[in-house]
Order: structure tokens, then sequence, then C-alpha cells
């Protein structure tokens, strides 16, 4: 998330009540969590095992619970509870902002779209031309949709991020400011669910077909041209390359890459990334070829036991 202008390191720490390390003037020019971080960012870790990586990223300051070394040209933000303090931070600058009406006046959504009775259009939307918005559909804010969209009955777009800290008193939420796009040429089919990024945004490429009853989780970039069967589930954070087509109920963990092409047939689970170009099934999934050779394998194996 952008923030609305460049605040300064002391301002964002003078807000939370903590010290800092670097220059006063340093500018913070966004919120983001680890995942999507950009030059100019803040970002929070909590934790010692990510210490490096939150310090070695593109973001330029750090909300940090330890004081620690700062890199050259970043500044840092010392605090007890980092995730408490960026969940301040984000809902200051991006506050829930309640709705009593089913389209807000700030949508804006080309004159050629149609949208059926029962849909909801959150604000800060914005709806491009020729597109088909079928009853029942939610599309929550911060959602940005191209030309030619089409999204089956019962869909919701831009849902809270499933992002939580365990905590002794249980799972507290981070607080979601991102949103969703959905490129020209998209197809979502009835009962989807695309969540929002915690802070950034979930993507939907260019020409992108999705069937029913698939869940695409918060950060989550989907290339263009992508074929999806239903039942599919990725988590949040992967990377889905060009024209990779996933049948039906593939499921996929978080923070990895499908390459370009790649090819998931049904019922498999993805637990890392996938080379372009392959075909792959099982759980955890491997190259087609691979894995029939082991199903074969394992065929005779009662017939080999007898012969013990």
């Amino acid at each position: 998330m952008k923030l609305n202008r460049p605040h300064t390191l002391k301002e964002i720490a003078d807000f939370i009540g903590c010290s800092f390390v670097g220059n006063p003037d340093h500018p913070v020019l966004g919120l983001n969590e680890i995942h999507m971080v950009e030059q100019g960012d803040l970002v929070f870790v909590d934790h010692p095992k990510y210490y490096q990586k939150a310090l070695k990223s593109a973001a330029t300051t750090i909300l940090i619970d330890q004081e620690v070394e700062c890199p050259g040209g970043k500044g840092l933000i010392i605090c007890k509870t980092p995730f408490d303090d960026y969940n301040r931070l984000t809902r200051h600058f991006s506050p829930f902002k309640p709705q009593n009406v089913p389209v807000s006046e700030e949508a804006v959504i080309d004159s050629s779209t149609v949208i059926y009775p029962n849909v909801f259009v959150g604000h800060n939307v914005k709806i491009g031309k020729n597109c088909v918005i079928y009853p029942g559909v939610s599309i929550m804010p911060n959602t940005v949709i191209g030309d030619h969209v089409t999204i089956g009955p019962n869909t919701v777009i831009g849902h809270y991020a499933f992002y939580y800290k365990k905590k002794p008193s249980g799972y507290d939420r981070m607080h979601t400011c991102g949103g969703v796009q959905l490129d020209d040429h998209v197809e979502i089919g009835a009962l989807c669910t695309i969540d929002a990024g915690v802070s950034g945004i979930t993507r939907v490429g260019e020409g992108t077909k999705i069937d029913n009853q698939v869940h695409i989780g918060h950060d989550t970039v989907i290339g263009k041209d992508c074929l999806f069967a239903a039942n599919v589930g990725l988590a949040g954070c992967v990377r889905v390359e060009d024209r990779v087509i996933l049948w039906g109920q593939v499921g996929c963990t978080s923070d990895v890459t499908l390459g370009e092409g790649a090819i998931v047939l049904a019922q498999s689970g993805i637990s890392k990334s996938l080379e372009p170009g392959k075909t792959y099934f099982g759980s955890p999934c491997g190259e087609v070829k691979m894995k029939f050779r082991e199903m074969a394998a394992i065929r005779k194996l009662p017939e080999i036991l007898e012969k013990m």
C-alpha cells in the first residue's frame, strides 16, 4: 500500500511511540509485507529467523523487535510488538469504512458494463468496459477490473486476506489494506473467492479463465492465458507464470512459483516450485512420467512380497 504522501522515519516512529535508527528525514513511501515489498516500503519482522530476509529486502524501512546494525540507506524502527504496530499503521492509513448501499458512490463503472441485481460493489472499485457481473457477486473495496471481464454468480472478489498471528489469547488477523486486479478478458466462474492482498495486489492476468469454486489466496499473482478447472485452491503469495493449466482439485502451498506453460493434472498437491513447460501429477506432485512409473512399481509390490 502506497501512502497518500511521503512520511518521514521520525513521523512514523513518533506515531507508534517507538525509537528509531537512521536519518529522521528518511522517507517512508508505503507499507508492505515481506513477499510484496518495493523500494520505499516499510516492512515488519518479529522473529530472528527472518531478520536478514527483511534487512536485505527491497524495503527501506524495517519495523523490528531488536536493535540491529542498520544497513546503509535504510531506517529501523525498534518496537516490542512489530505485528501490532504494523497493524496500527495500516488501520491508520487505510481504515475500515462501512458501507450501507449496494453500490458505493465512490465506485467507477463504465456505462457499457452489465451489473445484474444483488451485486455488491465496494469503495474505490473501478470496472472497465463491456464487463458482465452476474447476480450475487461481491466486489470488495480496492478492486480494479479491466475490460471484457465476466464474473459468475455468487463469486467474492477482494475478501480480506487469510493472514493471522498466533498469540496466547488466540489468532490475531492482520488488517487487510490491499486489493485485487483482474486484467482484460478474464473470466471467473461461479462461487469463486479471490482474496485481497494483505497490503499489495492479488492479480489475475489478461485472458486467464477460472472455473467454478476456485480459491485464490492473498497476494498471489497469476499470469496471462492460464486455465484453472473447478476446485483449484492456491494459497497466498503464489507466482503463476503465463499459460499454466491446473486441472480439477489441484492444491498449492504458499510462496512457490509455477513455471510458464506447466500443466498439473487433477487432484495433485503442489508443495514446491515447478519448472516451466512440464506436466506434473501426484501429491506431492512430480513429473508425470516418473509418477506413473512409481505407480506401476507399487502395483508390483504384492507380487514381489509373495516371492520373498
